[in-house]
């Protein structure tokens, strides 16, 4: 019996044994713990000039442009991968960063406390101009807000899971009676709200809300501003990806050092004023919205 056990006892740290070598090497093979070894797997909402739109005169991965795709590219080109960037709706990144069915979400997103509770957050990356947080109104009105009880009974629109959403909920719906606030999946058809006079005014991110300017005379943004505390916009990783996290803060060092994201933040507001630039949205499964389905919602 003792020798039956003791031959057992081997051939359970045996099979132990290997499965650690196959987890190890496993390890070895892919060290960042992408989804797929060898790829950068990135989301994005490119809804959102000038961190990512569409450039419609192209196809396939190289139509997806703006500041944030640009910094994917770099990031990727540096540490060797290939990237691949699969476009989803505002919400749908963030989940997408938590199932982990990618390995990183970049799509102009602010360190707030929620996100630096659930994710993995990057360093900070400030391209200038996206820091600043208003509210967009329709052209001519902008100098009529500049105080939170401007907006008294007023219904304001923002992007669900946003930033800009936990902006208009504590210093104006928290603070200013009978303000509503109606939550949108996609920019585009937000836009098309305020413009129909189905929503008062807009919460966007200052550098976001200059682009829809320049492409639509109906709007403008208000004297009014946010009050922010973090700078800049950070990179989406899950909890757990610590490596991966290391690796991606070392190349944006590089291209902070460098000098790049000035000139990539000018090099995307030029872009978004091009006639065939286009903030397009999609959902949850990376199918793009035509007009005729965001009249149906």
């Amino acid at each position: 019996m003792k020798k039956l056990f003791a031959i057992a006892l081997a051939m359970i740290m045996a099979f132990s044994l290997a499965a650690c070598g196959e987890k190890k090497e496993e390890e070895n093979k892919n060290p960042l713990g992408l989804v797929e070894p060898g790829k950068l797997t990135v989301a994005i909402s490119p809804d959102f000039a000038p961190m990512e739109f569409v450039d419609t005169s192209k196809s396939g991965q190289d139509q997806f442009v703006g500041f944030d795709p640009t910094l994917a590219a770099f990031l990727a080109e540096d540490m060797g991968l290939e990237l691949v960037i699969k476009p989803m709706d505002f919400g749908a990144c963030q989940a997408a960063v938590q199932s982990k069915s990618v390995d990183m979400s970049i799509s102009g997103f602010s360190a707030t406390p929620e996100r630096k509770e659930n994710f993995q957050l990057s360093q900070p990356y400030d391209t200038g101009n996206e820091s600043g947080q208003g509210l967009l109104v329709l052209a001519g009105n902008g100098g009529n807000f500049k105080e939170p009880d401007d907006f008294a009974g007023l219904t304001i629109g923002a992007q669900t899971a946003s930033l800009q959403l936990n902006l208009v909920t504590e210093q104006l719906a928290n603070v200013v009676d009978n303000i509503t606030i109606k939550q949108f999946t996609d920019l585009g058809t937000a836009v098309i709200a305020l413009t129909e006079g189905n929503i008062d005014a807009l919460a966007v991110a200052r550098g976001n809300g200059e682009a829809i300017m320049s492409n639509n005379d109906k709007v403008a943004l208000t004297d009014f501003m946010f009050n922010i505390e973090d700078q800049g916009n950070v990179i989406l990783m899950h909890k757990d990806s610590t490596a991966l996290c290391d690796a991606i803060n070392a190349s944006m060092t590089k291209a902070q050092d460098a000098g790049y994201y000035t000139t990539w933040y000018a090099d995307a507001r030029e872009l978004a004023g091009i006639k065939s630039a286009a903030e397009i949205s999609y959902d949850a499964e990376g199918n793009a919205i035509t007009d005729t389905e965001e009249e149906k919602k």
